[in-house]
């Protein structure tokens, strides 16, 4: 039995011409009845040939492009069943090995961000403490206090930023969980705004909140989770757009759900990085330090939400973001 899908194709060829062929002959021989059989059988034949074109080549391509599609997307480490012996079996083959590699680089990245991660809280820690204690040391002055405000505060923004590390390797190992429980959304997202407005006001940002016209009422989700998501969409619009000044915050109710709205008046997002901003470690052209990763996890926490993360630019300036959350949960 051929193997190969060359071979099959060749011969498939040499057939029809056979076929072809013969049919000639009948009809330089003034076979007309058996001329009409052989076309009839050639056209059935190129009618099966096509078929079995498509079930051999066609839908395996198409199968195959799918399967790379979710690689790409991030699904790193599936398989694909190899099926038969022939040219796709072996390009299959091939897809899968990629696939396990691209699988296994990606676990050791995620474990050692999380085990650097981890090292360095525990010195993080005692820089923090330590410096807020001797800042309390009244024969410290001057320069040397302004230094240690500083090494407080650089050490408190990695301490920031190695939480978003370990929560990314969380998300990556499937360590990432939900609390599910019917909450007060707009409480939730007044109490983030009360904890960041403080922060926002000695930057000199005004922060406008347009409270819903009607009654919110409860939903299902993780009040600790979606807090974090409102305070890391209030310090992303102070990081990138803190030059507008302004900070426009809203909670509407619609027929799709719950829709809090955070709109900065900075620059906003150049039209070629808009739709990567959610991607890990994407930073696009900002100068701004992070990790690049801070967007990625709030949306995969709204997504376990079932709910959507929207990011465009204002008409009239600056950074639009969108959070849809639903009414009631889809489980």
């Amino acid at each position: 039995m051929l193997k190969s899908l060359k071979a099959q194709l060749l011969v498939s060829a040499l057939a029809a011409i056979v076929l072809l062929l013969a049919a000639v002959w009948c009809v330089t021989r003034a076979h007309l009845m058996l001329s009409i059989i052989i076309i009839s059988v050639i056209c059935i034949y190129l009618i099966l040939l096509n078929i079995w074109f498509w079930r051999k080549i066609i839908d395996p391509i198409n199968e195959l492009t799918a399967f790379s599609k979710r690689i790409a997307s991030g699904s790193y480490g599936i398989q694909l069943e190899t099926g038969k012996e022939d040219e796709i079996g072996a390009l299959t083959g091939e897809i899968n090995d990629m696939s396990q590699k691209i699988g296994i680089g990606e676990k050791y990245r995620t474990d050692f961000i999380s085990q650097v991660s981890h090292e360095l809280r525990t010195p993080l820690t005692a820089i923090t403490g330590w410096s807020e204690t001797i800042a309390f040391d009244p024969a410290v002055q001057g320069d040397s206090l302004k230094g240690l405000h500083i090494i407080s505060k650089e050490a408190e923004r990695l301490t920031n930023m190695v939480a978003e590390l370990l929560e990314f390797t969380r998300i990556q190992d499937g360590r990432f969980n939900l609390r599910i429980e019917q909450i007060d959304i707009a409480a939730n997202l007044e109490d983030a705004i009360f904890t960041y407005g403080e922060l926002m006001k000695q930057a000199g940002i005004e922060v406008n909140y347009k409270a819903p016209e009607e009654n919110i009422p409860l939903i299902p989700g993780d009040d600790e989770r979606l807090k974090q998501v409102f305070l890391n969409l209030l310090d992303n619009a102070a990081t990138h757009g803190g030059e507008g000044k302004k900070i426009d915050i809203s909670l509407s109710l619609e027929e799709d759900g719950v829709h809090i709205v955070f709109r900065d008046y900075g620059k906003g997002i150049p039209a070629d990085e808009l739709p990567h901003v959610k991607e890990k470690f994407y930073k696009g052209s900002s100068k701004n330090r992070g990790t690049g990763i801070g967007l990625s996890v709030c949306d995969e926490i709204v997504a376990r939400h079932n709910g959507k993360l929207d990011i465009s630019n204002a008409e009239d300036g600056g950074c639009r973001v969108e959070v849809t959350l639903p009414l009631k949960s889809s489980v």
